[in-house]
């Protein structure tokens, strides 16, 4: 058996084992330093996944379950550097478990594993055992402040749907395996002229799709995110908003452009609706919201909408758009999680109005919340214009052949018009409200700091030089054959 393929995965999951081990020997009081020794070996891993050359010809492994392509790899540094800013903000979260931070550094590390199996899923095996890889590590992490009760509930309400959307998944690879034969994604793609046919066949896909909706928060199967996000812990938050959805976005790739692509593009106005009622729901529900993680929830879902465009576009600049965006993303949500952790700390809550006066405060930490808030809503020069830019054109460009799509993209000009509201609304609480005056100065460590630098370096370069990151989202595409 060939495992080469798979030496980054191999890696990780090594880490997380070490991880364990060492939690054994360390004294109590060192416990929390060990958040700093996983980002690094992962930091580590990322350097070393440079290094690691991809084949003309996907290099299939574990009996052709697993494949090694450019997509996979893309997909891997990303996850890699989110899990690394988690990890980073997870110190600083740590005095707020009350018991078990190796176990949270573990279980967070776990999960990275599973995201990066997921990328590389070439078998409908494959990708289930990734996706509960995944999600019963975030049932654990959702509910990990066990002190309290909201995130208890967060993690009830993530367990229940959670295992319901798992059922549609099962269910639908075993109507897919029935019809088909097969589980392997060359295989079912080979055997199209006997299988699209089928309804039975038709209806697995559906249940597939619905099972992975959930991951990615589209519509209507988003239900869960608003609860979720407020209750859990702020850098599982963060992870669940990239990292999950990241994990989501590659597999329906994988599924709808490896494994049937003839039946995708003859679903062209079922993933126009869905991305359209995604957008709306999650801009519109956004509006009203006063606590910040609710907020980001809603607008979670509303950027799940967006992505959505790339997948009803059915072409390379789609896949490429939804790349680039993945990676812009990544920088904006781990910014302005954050300071939502840091500032909640201090202050004790998670209200918008906890953020008053936040350039007096911290300046480092209200130009981080402020370019967020600019990169999320899509406004240039930032990554988010960049990314949803590129989403729009990929709809625009097969407007001429089938015109809703122009309807589309009008809906997603909407979108991002009602966003400007309420993200410009936390940039006017933090510099133009009051805040009590015994209010003392935000104070950040040498990492937190790191970490929201890179971040605003990361959305302004993505933003006025994207042509590197471009090309690279364009080679990723170019694995699946659309």
């Amino acid at each position: 058996m060939n495992i080469s393929p798979g030496i980054l995965e191999i890696a990780v999951v090594l880490l997380g084992v070490a991880l364990l081990l060492l939690d054994l020997w360390t004294p109590a009081s060192h416990k929390r330093l060990l958040g700093y020794l996983a980002a690094a070996g992962l930091c580590s891993i990322f350097v070393g996944s440079f290094m690691i050359s991809v084949p003309e010809t996907p290099q299939p492994a574990f009996g052709g379950m697993f494949i090694h392509d450019h997509l996979a790899l893309f997909f891997k540094q990303l996850v890699l550097l989110a899990a690394i800013a988690v990890l980073l903000i997870s110190v600083e979260f740590a005095p707020r478990i009350t018991s078990g931070i190796a176990e949270f550094y573990t279980l967070t590390v776990f999960a990275l594993s599973g995201m990066m199996f997921a990328a590389s899923a070439n078998n409908f095996v494959m990708v289930f055992v990734s996706l509960e890889l995944v999600t019963i590590t975030f049932y654990i992490l959702t509910s990990f402040l066990r002190n309290r009760m909201q995130s208890l509930e967060a993690g009830t309400k993530y367990l229940i749907l959670g295992a319901l959307s798992s059922a549609f998944l099962v269910y639908g690879i075993a109507l897919v395996y029935g019809v088909s034969g097969s589980m392997a994604f060359s295989e079912i793609a080979a055997s199209s002229e006997t299988t699209q046919g089928s309804l039975v066949f038709k209806l697995g896909i559906l249940f597939i799709l619905a099972g992975l909706g959930f991951k990615v928060a589209a519509f209507p199967y988003q239900i869960w995110v608003p609860d979720v996000y407020q209750g859990a812990p702020t850098p599982t938050t963060a992870f669940l908003a990239i990292g999950s959805k990241a994990t989501g976005f590659v597999l329906i790739m994988r599924v709808l452009f490896s494994a049937v692509p003839e039946l995708a593009h003859h679903w062209e106005k079922l993933f126009i609706g869905i991305a359209a009622a995604t957008i709306l729901y999650g801009n519109l529900c956004a509006l009203s919201q006063r606590n910040l993680k609710r907020l980001l929830g809603y607008s979670s879902i509303a950027n799940a909408g967006y992505l959505l465009l790339g997948i009803a576009a059915l072409s390379p600049s789609g896949s490429t758009a939804i790349l680039f965006y993945l990676g812009a993303y990544l920088f904006a949500v781990i910014t302005a999680f954050t300071v939502i952790m840091l500032v909640s700390q201090q202050i004790g809550t998670e209200d918008i109005s906890s953020l008053a006066g936040l350039n007096e405060r911290s300046p480092l930490l209200a130009a981080a919340m402020t370019l967020s808030m600019i990169s999320l809503a899509g406004i240039p020069p930032l990554a988010g214009f960049f990314g949803k830019f590129l989403l729009v054109r990929a709809i625009i460009e097969q407007a001429s052949s089938y015109s809703p799509y122009y309807l589309l993209a009008g809906v997603a000009v909407i979108g991002v018009a009602i966003s400007i509201y309420y993200y410009f609304g936390v940039i006017r609480v933090i510099y133009w409200s009051k805040y009590p005056a015994d209010t003392a100065p935000l104070t950040t460590s040498m990492p937190i700091r790191f970490t929201m630098i890179a971040g605003m370096v990361g959305m302004i370069y993505l933003g006025t030089m994207p042509n590197g990151i471009v090309k690279a989202a364009a080679l990723a595409a170019g694995s699946l054959p659309h």
